[in-house]
C-alpha cells in the first residue's frame, strides 16, 4: 500500500517521546496534520528538518495544524532528541517500521536509508500533498507551511 494525494490515512497508534500512546484517529476531524517521516534522530539532515519544524511550529499551530515526526528510533532516543533541540511537537516511535510500511514510505540508497517524506492531511483525514526529498530536509517545512496555509 502506498499513501498518495487523495488517500485517506490509515489508523495507527504509536508512542511519543514520553511513552504516551498517540492514536492518530483522535486528531481527525479536529486538526489538519503534518506527518513527516525521517531517517534518524540527531543526524545532520534530520536535525535541520526538526529544528525548522520547531522554528515554524507556532505558524503551523496558528494555521490549525498538528505536527508529528516519525522514525524508527526508540522512545528514549526521541525524548533525548526532542529535549536537546527543544522540539514542541510529538516524535512518534515506529521501531518496527509498521506505520512507515502502512504509508508506503520508500527507502533510498538501495534500501539502506529510510526515506524522508512529508504528508499534509486535511481535517477529514485525506492526504492533500506529499513531499518526498531525502536531501532537501528543510524544504519539507517550506512545502508543508505553504500547503497548510491553503487548507485553512
Amino acid at each position: 500500500m502506498k499513501i498518495v494525494v487523495g488517500s485517506t490515512i490509515p489508523s495507527f497508534e504509536l508512542p511519543d517521546q514520553y511513552g504516551n500512546l498517540v492514536n492518530i484517529a483522535d486528531y481527525i476531524g479536529k486538526n489538519n496534520l503534518v506527518i513527516y517521516f525521517y531517517p534518524k534522530d540527531d543526524t545532520p539532515g534530520c536535525t535541520a528538518e526538526a529544528c525548522s519544524f520547531r522554528d515554524q511550529f507556532e505558524v503551523f499551530r496558528d494555521s490549525g495544524a498538528e505536527v508529528f515526526g516519525i522514525s524508527s528510533d526508540s522512545i528514549e532516543k526521541h525524548r533525548n532528541f526532542a529535549e536537546k533541540h527543544h522540539l514542541p511537537f510529538k516524535l512518534l516511535s515506529d521501531v518496527n517500521k509498521k506505520v512507515r510500511k502502512l504509508f508506503g514510505v520508500p527507502s533510498d540508497f538501495l534500501g539502506l536509508l529510510p526515506g524522508r517524506v512529508t504528508y499534509i492531511i486535511d481535517k477529514s483525514g485525506v492526504v492533500r500533498y506529499v513531499f518526498n526529498s531525502q536531501f532537501n530536509a528543510e524544504k519539507h517545512v517550506v512545502e508543508a507551511l505553504e500547503m497548510i496555509k491553503n487548507l485553512k
